[in-house]
């Protein structure tokens, strides 16, 4: 008899949990793009600074020895021996070559 009390009680719990999952992942997804810690746009034809910097993870005015570390961090988790892209891997060798000031900013080879 005091089955289908509890199981009508679970329900509407998970009910509830599932709806305030769900309020919660919009009110995530709805942040300002300055508070999200990844960039989800794509990629621009002619890289800049700003952009460079973006795909790295720095500030466009970070030491040398910054960029260089952020550059390794981003290969060996972007490597295309490793299952990565060649793209994102081109993209994250011109951002270094960009920000290092070894490029005009030609764009990639994709």
């Amino acid at each position: 008899m005091e089955t289908p009390l509890i199981s009508g009680i679970a329900v509407a719990a998970a009910a509830y949990a599932a709806r305030y999952s769900i309020q919660t992942w919009q009110a995530f997804m709805a942040r300002p793009a300055g508070m999200r810690k990844f960039y989800e746009g794509g990629f621009k034809a002619i890289m800049d600074k700003r952009e460079a910097a973006r795909i790295l993870g720095v500030r466009p005015t970070v030491p040398i020895v910054k960029i260089k570390e952020a550059h390794r961090r981003m290969m060996v988790a972007n490597h295309p021996d490793a299952g990565g892209s060649h793209h994102v891997a081109s993209k994250i060798n011109e951002a270094k070559d960009m920000l290092l000031g070894k490029t005009k900013g030609g764009g990639s080879a994709f």
